[in-house]
């Protein structure tokens, strides 16, 4: 039997933890630099403490954050040609 690591009352298979953790990390690290750059300290916070397993990290990416899909949006303009 592989090894199992005690969560609560349950114990859950390594390979399960180490899933989530992945899953988790992810979510969370894409949310947490998109707030950041969007200058929203509020969500940066709220996100940095509560843990929802990237639910609510996958909820601010996909509706809260400000325009995600803007092209050139903090690129530096090109110079005219003379």
């Amino acid at each position: 039997m592989g090894m199992l690591i005690p969560i609560g009352n349950m114990l859950l298979p390594v390979w399960l933890c180490v899933i989530a953790l992945t899953w988790l990390m992810v979510w969370k690290g894409m949310a947490l630099w998109a707030s950041a750059k969007g200058k929203q300290m509020v969500w940066f916070i709220v996100l940095f403490v509560v843990n929802t397993l990237g639910i609510l990290e996958i909820v601010y990416l996909c509706f809260f954050q400000p325009n995600p899909w803007v092209k050139g949006k903090g690129k530096a303009k090109k110079a005219r040609k003379k």
